[in-house]
């Protein structure tokens, strides 16, 4: 078996702290926003000449806070009672916990100390991820309109309707509000969590929202500070 030594060119920020809440997949919840911030190394511009041509971007990334798993998982989306073939997932429990996300590019800016940071649109990354490398999206190479999506076929994109408590509604600043209806209407909870009485805890951008489910609406009862 080769080894390899890898190490990460920066760190993704955003405002998910734990992977609860966080898009299924990139490019589901198209108004999380996400900066990389890149290492001292790569302080050098010429490494982001013509990056801004592109709409949108791969990134290569690590399941940090994930253990190495075995040969098979329970993918959530067959309600965690069926086992696939690890390589038949993208399940974070990997022999080398590496990541794929396609995310759309915003703008590229640099600190007053020149350090490089990549604001995207879309991604499914949790606060902290390491990120090993990025390369540009290329629409005719990388889109194929009739692959086969295997047990993941969504039947239809099923949304609930999201709906807060007047105490709610005016909690989180409104810049952050957008991508929060975006990532409750496509049901944050595991798939076989159906207890309507129950109330979750979704932390997300410093406070935590606590929500219930029944039937197809989901109702936001309390948006408070994460330390308060």
């Amino acid at each position: 078996m080769v080894k390899a030594e890898i190490q990460s060119i920066g760190t993704y920020h955003c405002d998910f702290p734990t992977k609860f809440g966080l898009p299924r997949q990139s490019g589901l919840a198209s108004e999380v926003r996400g900066r990389v911030v890149f290492e001292p190394a790569f302080i050098d511009r010429n490494y982001f000449r013509g990056l801004d041509a592109f709409s949108h971007l791969w990134l290569l990334w690590q399941f940090s806070n994930a253990t190495e798993g075995g040969a098979t998982v329970r993918p959530p989306k067959l309600g965690g009672n069926e086992r696939r073939g690890v390589f038949a997932t993208r399940s974070p429990f990997r022999p080398n916990r590496i990541g794929l996300s396609c995310v759309r590019f915003e703008s590229l800016e640099f600190s007053e100390h020149g350090v490089p940071v990549l604001h995207v649109r879309g991604g499914d990354l949790m606060d902290g991820t390491p990120i090993f490398d990025i390369k540009p999206y290329l629409p005719y190479a990388d889109a194929v309109p009739k692959a086969s999506g295997g047990f993941a076929v969504p039947q239809g994109q099923q949304t609930l309707r999201v709906v807060f408590a007047e105490a709610a509604k005016t909690a989180l600043p409104a810049e952050k509000a957008d991508a929060l209806v975006q990532i409750l209407q496509l049901d944050p909870r595991p798939g076989y969590q159906t207890d309507p009485s129950r109330v979750y805890g979704l932390p997300y951008a410093g406070y935590e929202v606590r929500f219930s489910v029944d039937g197809d609406v989901l109702t936001v009862h309390e948006i408070l500070p994460a330390n308060g």
